[in-house]
């Protein structure tokens, strides 16, 4: 067999190599500060208290982890929104986060949004474009008056990259 066809036939190999690799390399749990989910993150992410306040001026915290990792980057959020936030409709609740995220899309639109339930409570993921080649994936969930968000970003091409199928699969919605 000629050196071209075992370096061909080995590629496969390899790349299922990588895959094993970054699926097995050691993670970092993060547990959010308000005790509301647990995810895994490639590295140590940056924890910052984000202040903000509802439309009707109420204040409340978003709590907020981000990483950047080779060219990858990784956030968890979560906030506990105040009596005055309305989610007896969780859809519209979600379709707001959509519509405002969407804003900031190439062409204002996501690509793919599906609807689904993340432990029993209503969530939806969705992907879209950003500016340069990159995009955006994001899953959003409201459970009662808890919101939770994580988000990827990354080049088009890595949506589903494995680090991206491991964060988004190790979210545990906490009691």
């Amino acid at each position: 067999m000629s050196a071209y066809r075992r370096s061909f036939l080995a590629l496969p190999v390899v790349l299922l190599a990588g895959d094993a690799l970054a699926q097995s390399a050691s993670w970092f749990p993060v547990e959010s500060a308000d005790r509301s989910f647990f995810v895994e993150m490639p590295a140590a992410p940056v924890y910052k208290k984000i202040d903000t306040t509802t439309p009707a001026g109420t204040p409340f915290v978003y709590h907020s982890y981000s990483l950047e990792y080779r060219r990858l980057s990784f956030v968890a959020q979560s906030a506990l929104y105040p009596a005055d936030v309305d989610v007896r409709q969780p859809r519209l609740n979600l379709q707001s986060a959509l519509d405002d995220r969407a804003q900031r899309l190439a062409g204002g639109k996501w690509t793919q949004v599906d609807w689904k339930s993340v432990q029993g409570a209503p969530a939806v993921e969705s992907i879209g474009p950003l500016a340069g080649g990159n995009a955006l994936r994001q899953l959003v969930v409201l459970k009662g008056s808890r919101y939770v968000s994580l988000g990827y970003l990354a080049p088009t091409d890595a949506m589903r990259a494995p680090e991206a199928e491991r964060f988004f699969r190790s979210l545990r919605l906490l009691p």
